[in-house]
């Protein structure tokens, strides 16, 4: 189960990064969050810049709209999507809620 927030028209979710992998896709669920493998190294702000690729594309908005709010340096992260509900992020995210 993946713990979703919601903040001002926003939803707010954890994801574990694994930098450095074959390509960048969404994994499973990892303690409450997204584990995500992402293809960048991170350097020069590579890694969460392709995070926040990932997840525009998933969710069908502008890369504009997806930041990364806390962990930017870490791999555990909070990201978060404008003009986004937490019901409409979970039923997003459904395909994706294999543990690993």
């Amino acid at each position: 189960m993946i713990e979703l927030r919601e903040k001002g028209g926003c939803v707010i979710f954890v994801v574990k990064a694994q930098p450095r992998s074959s390509k960048s896709r969404i994994c499973g669920t990892y303690n409450g969050g997204l584990k995500v493998s992402l293809k960048a190294a991170p350097v020069d702000d590579a890694a969460n810049e392709e995070c926040c690729e990932l997840f525009a594309k998933v969710f069908g908005v502008p890369q504009y709209r997806v930041h990364i709010v806390s962990g930017r340096s870490s791999r555990t992260k909070s990201v978060m999507i404008e003009g986004i509900s937490a019901e409409a992020a979970s039923h997003i995210f459904e395909p994706f809620l294999i543990p690993s």
